[in-house]
């Protein structure tokens, strides 16, 4: 029987209810089995998190707890050196049947930066890619993506078939909610209650996580 495997990486620093919210309609929409969060340890496009690597990965274990079917990967996070995607599909598929699918889910910003990953070219050897878009989205992809989606594109995310190979959008509830913005607030100060679970928030302030700035 075929599985249907989605991803969604990032930091998570911390993880919060946009995360969360877009990997379940992910779910819902496309019947999947599960979606895997999977923390980075050292992202090769982003600076370093605020937070330690083991922190992150509880909050995001404290995130998902008793949220079918979110779980936790944290194979990133015990490899040795950046976080490139493809290594991390390459050992998923290692472990999964031939006919398995998988669901690489980025954000909108994160596919147009597609160009400058490590490997980027080999990914859709390995998954499908959902592009994950706000109805307010309104800029383009750049050149360089354009033939791709000429040649790969499907419109409708519920057709794709095989175990990888093909892009399709999906539009999201639009939610306004960033991690930069939650560390900025709680540098500030200020309350993050209602845009991360309430089991997050207690694991914030039980290990004195993103300290107001005095």
């Amino acid at each position: 029987m075929t599985r249907r495997i989605g991803i969604l990486g990032g930091t998570f620093d911390p993880v919060h209810i946009g995360h969360l919210r877009g990997a379940l309609e992910v779910a819902e929409l496309l019947d999947l089995d599960e979606v895997r969060l999977t923390p980075s340890a050292r992202p090769p496009h982003r600076g370093t998190p605020q937070v330690s690597a083991e922190d992150r990965l509880a909050m995001v274990q404290c995130a998902v707890q008793g949220v079918t079917p979110l779980t936790v990967d944290d194979r990133e996070l015990r490899r040795d050196k950046p976080s490139y995607t493809v290594d991390t599909l390459l050992s998923l598929r290692q472990e999964l049947a031939v006919h398995d699918q998988l669901f690489l889910l980025l954000g909108w910003d994160a596919f147009c930066g597609l160009p400058s990953w490590h490997r980027w070219e080999e990914l859709l050897d390995h998954c499908h890619i959902l592009v994950l878009q706000r109805p307010d989205a309104d800029s383009e992809a750049p050149d360089e993506l354009r033939n791709l989606l000429a040649g790969r594109s499907v419109s409708d995310p519920l057709t794709l078939n095989g175990p990888g190979g093909q892009i399709s959008f999906i539009w999201q509830t639009p939610l306004e909610v960033s991690a930069t913005q939650l560390r900025e607030r709680l540098a500030s100060g200020r309350s993050i209650r209602f845009l991360v679970p309430d089991a997050v928030l207690a694991y914030i302030h039980a290990h004195g996580l993103y300290p107001a700035s005095n």
